[in-house]
């Protein structure tokens, strides 16, 4: 895949099915415009995805919001789906003025070379957000390129967005959050040397420090599922400060990995989270820890085998 970024100076050679949108969390309804554009392929259609860098919510508001994907991640995620070529489109003062008919003309069809467009039927783009749907429909019949329009995608008769997906994992609600995502949420890293309690106690783990501005669940024992080297593990995952064994601030994201006993570190880890297991606690003891954990991985198990992963 080619990543296009850091740059409002570029041209893509040949025809492209592009989508545009937000895509913060890559959920249920950026899925449908991804399978639109895909589609596209078979007719000879480079497939596009245009975002923005940094995203629209921390632009206009000037402050930090967790995400529910890094950059990395989201990547990745794109690569994975089969997508050609990812924009992350600058965001600044100057790129957010630019007239919406503009930003069609120039950017999408000359430069990108838009022959399909798909989109949310309440997207919004260009100068005070007033590039809209309509436009698209107008643009389309007189310059030519094909749109595809999206409704809102509705789970449990809400609509499905990033907030909502937030909302749910902000709730540790995981299994909604695998319903609005499409997948379950996950967590990427690589394995770095923890304290090496885990070992002390039997308990061997790998850790992981969460990217910053990562969005994470509230503290405490998940079932997960664990990629590791192509292969696939059931796991048991503790996020948070470890308080029993430490007073450091720092939050981790420790898995215990079932069925392995292999080297693990320096590796890139995928941990995806299926259910909460309990919150996190602090012990008087490390064998009163070692007693919960062995616990924990009963409980973990089930849990996982009861969620279908």
């Amino acid at each position: 895949m080619q990543i296009i970024s850091d740059t409002t100076e570029f041209h893509i050679d040949g025809k492209t099915a592009v989508a545009i949108g937000k895509f913060d969390g890559i959920h249920v309804g950026h899925k449908k415009l991804i399978d639109l554009i895909l589609a596209q392929k078979s007719d000879g259609l480079k497939s596009v995805v245009f975002t923005f860098d940094p995203p629209p919510e921390e632009f206009f508001t000037g402050s930090s919001i967790p995400q529910l994907f890094t950059g990395f991640e989201k990547r990745k995620a794109f690569e994975e789906m089969g997508i050609d070529i990812l924009i992350e489109f600058p965001l600044t003062a100057e790129t957010a003025a630019t007239d919406p008919e503009v930003f069609v003309r120039r950017i999408l069809v000359k430069q990108i070379g838009a022959d399909y467009i798909a989109a949310g039927t309440d997207v919004s783009f260009g100068d005070k957000g007033r590039g809209d749907q309509y436009l698209l429909r107008n643009l389309s019949k007189e310059i030519g390129f094909e749109l595809g329009l999206i409704d809102k995608v509705r789970i449990d008769g809400s609509e499905v967005s990033s907030t909502r997906v937030r909302n749910e994992v902000s709730d540790g609600n995981m299994p909604m959050v695998k319903r609005l995502l499409g997948y379950n949420y996950s967590i990427c890293g690589t394995v770095e040397h923890g304290r090496h309690i885990g070992h002390t106690i039997g308990v061997p783990t790998v850790n992981v420090i969460p990217p910053a501005g990562k969005l994470l669940p509230p503290y405490g024992v998940y079932s997960s599922r664990v990629h590791l080297e192509n292969r696939v593990y059931e796991g048991m995952t503790n996020i948070g400060r470890k308080p029993t064994i430490s007073e450091k601030e720092q939050v981790g994201v420790e898995t215990y990995i079932y069925d392995f006993d292999g080297d693990a570190y320096g590796k890139l880890l995928k941990v995806e989270l299926i259910r909460f297991v309990r919150p996190e606690m602090k012990f008087g003891s490390i064998d009163e820890l070692k007693k919960q954990i062995e616990s924990d991985l009963v409980n973990a198990r089930e849990s996982s085998i009861s969620a279908g992963r």
